[in-house]
């Protein structure tokens, strides 16, 4: 018996990552899952997993959205997990990318949650999951004003969703990663001017000694697409190695190291001791 028997789920961004390790954690505990992406050469590589089908969708096109919601009279969990991460201050983002990040981060899941939650409604019965991050309103974090806004915003629909739905049957909540062990990190470390230099400062803020992996941040959402989760509603489940607690934290940007709270707080002691 898996945990999740006899359940349909509904999820975004299962190409490669953290969707795709949720989308095979959800399948091996006995759900029917119809994983989407915009990337359907990646997507395809979950083709033939047993209880997993695929569909190209962009979750930032109302009409396909409506289109892969009319397909499926019933679904008990939707997993949004359509995500893009821009670096930069507000400076350095343009209208273009905090547009594009919103549209792809916020919109996305405005239009997944709004597609299927009338159904939810009608059988008093839904579970909606969405991804989230530490870097939000959880945390400040260094050039990553766009991403973060964004992000805050997703923790903002997940309770405004569990807050006026509570009462329907429907649960919302939000997962809040910290730094993932994914392609995508993998991809933007390797865009930086020293690929080593920000590999290490990723690292350095890594209290526990090593990144989360994707699986772990599965292991989590398949807790909250249960019935184990049934009394959890509206809340920001964080996952994150302890990083949230660290005044300290170190930071890349373009390569360059930034110093933390505690070590400026430090060097001023220092200078007004001389």
């Amino acid at each position: 018996m898996g945990r999740l028997d006899g359940k349909v789920i509904v999820l975004s961004a299962a190409a490669q990552g953290i969707g795709r390790a949720v989308a095979i954690a959800f399948a091996k505990e006995g759900a029917q899952v119809t994983a989407t992406d915009i990337n359907g050469e990646k997507l395809k590589e979950l083709d033939g997993i047993p209880g997993i089908k695929t569909k190209v969708v962009d979750v930032t096109k109302k009409e396909q959205v409506e289109a892969l919601a009319k397909e499926h009279d019933l679904v008990d969990v939707l997993f949004n997990c359509a995500g893009f991460v821009h670096h930069g201050s507000i400076l350095s983002c343009e209208e273009a990318d905090w547009d594009f990040t919103m549209d792809v981060n916020v919109k996305s899941m405005y239009l997944m949650c709004k597609a299927f939650l009338p159904k939810m409604l009608e059988k008093k019965s839904g579970n909606i999951i969405n991804m989230a991050s530490v870097a939000s309103s959880i945390k400040g974090v260094v050039n990553r004003c766009v991403y973060s806004t964004s992000k805050a915003a997703v923790i903002g629909l997940t309770k405004s969703i569990a807050a006026d739905f509570i009462e329907q049957g429907i649960r919302c909540n939000c997962v809040c990663p910290g730094t993932v062990d994914t392609p995508s990190l993998r991809g933007r470390i390797q865009a930086q001017p020293d690929p080593e230099q920000a590999f290490k400062d990723f690292m350095a803020r890594q209290k526990t000694g090593r990144m989360c992996t994707a699986e772990e941040v599965a292991y989590l959402c398949v807790y909250l697409a249960s019935d184990e989760s049934t009394y959890v509603t509206g809340t920001e489940q964080i996952i994150d190695g302890g990083w949230r607690l660290d005044s300290n934290t170190v930071q890349f940007t373009g390569g360059d190291r930034v110093r933390g709270v505690r070590s400026l707080m430090s060097e001023l002691d220092i200078q007004k001791q001389k």
